[in-house]
């Protein structure tokens, strides 16, 4: 079996864009396919996100055919883990590979790409200069200052938000960690007990897909706000231990929807955040949106740019006993 990709990234993260090759799916619907990945094809996903052909912080969106009347394409998105319900920094990228590629027609001033996530509709706009800004499903602040007991710093206090995912937020220097000081083991230690912590701690529901309805990691902030031109720092830790190196697309729209709940910011207003490569990503509370389950939720752009690095056909002989791929787990 013989996959092609088109390999890009956005502020270092990856994506590998999975473009032929993969099996057909039976399912109707994008979740359904989503499932049926886990349950039919996950021997591929190990086989493209893990080592020798990827490694653990390998990011993955494979292309299938929408459901949504007004898709231009539908993605699954994977990593060394599993399967993502949104992802910002590959939503640049499969913006900006639509229209470079033909796949969209170029439009002037900008061209607006309709992608089907897994969490909804999501409408990217990408400009003549390649900078791309989407529009997520409505984010919300699920619950503040809730206590998730860990074994090495005790109670944190950790806010909870939806960008498309759901993340649980603290300042780093909250447990007496530097996002630009500390050593990234220690970052990442703190983000993989404390993601396994909230989720522990705190039920999560979606009141509309249960397929939604799970903490995806932790982000870890400067505790600044990313205003007056400042941006803030956050690192993502997610998939167990997976560092996200861009400023995290669906965490930036959460962050902004937490932002709104504590009236740091108002819609029109533009934050800036930045990840550990020194990316940064644009936020921007655009209007209100329909309740979610009873709480406020906005509709953010978020907006950052995406590079190709190349083309690939990646080979799964019958008789490679590594075929499927592998973790040391470091």
């Amino acid at each position: 079996m013989i996959l092609s990709t088109v390999e890009m990234h956005t502020g270092g993260e990856p994506t590998r864009i999975i473009v032929d090759g993969w099996p057909a799916f039976e399912g109707r619907t994008l979740l359904d396919k989503r499932r049926e990945a886990k349950e039919r094809f996950d021997h591929l996903r190990r086989g493209l996100m893990l080592e020798p052909r990827g490694h653990d912080g390998m990011y993955g969106a494979l292309l299938v055919e929408p459901d949504h009347p007004e898709a231009d394409l539908a993605v699954l998105f994977m990593h060394n883990d599993g399967y993502s319900t949104m992802c910002g920094h590959a939503t640049i990228a499969l913006a900006r590979w639509a229209v470079d590629s033909g796949r969209v027609a170029r439009q002037v001033p900008e061209t607006t790409v309709r992608l089907q996530c897994p969490c909804g509709l999501v409408t990217a706009r990408v400009a003549a200069d390649g900078m791309v800004r989407f529009e997520s499903v409505p984010a919300f602040a699920y619950v503040l200052d809730r206590i998730a007991p860990t074994r090495t710093w005790g109670p944190v206090t950790v806010d909870v938000a939806y960008g498309g995912a759901f993340y649980a937020f603290l300042a780093a220097d909250s447990i007496g960690l530097d996002l630009e000081a500390s050593p990234m083991r220690q970052i990442v230690d703190a983000g993989e007990e404390i993601a396994l912590a909230a989720a522990k701690a705190i039920a999560i529901d979606h009141p509309h897909e249960p397929d939604l309805a799970f903490l995806y990691g932790t982000i870890l902030t400067d505790g600044e706000k990313g205003a007056d031109g400042r941006p803030s720092r956050n690192i993502c830790v997610f998939a167990g231990r997976q560092i996200d190196r861009s400023p995290t697309g669906s965490g930036v729209t959460a962050r902004m929807a937490l932002q709104v709940v504590r009236r740091h910011v108002r819609p029109g207003e533009e934050r800036l955040f930045e990840s550990c490569t020194g990316a940064v990503f644009t936020g921007k509370v655009l209007r209100d949106a329909a309740p979610v389950g009873g709480r406020r939720s906005v509709v953010v752009e978020v907006g950052g740019r995406a590079h190709r690095t190349g083309e690939a056909r990646f080979r799964f002989d019958d008789d490679d006993p590594l075929r499927e791929g592998f973790s040391l787990g470091l």
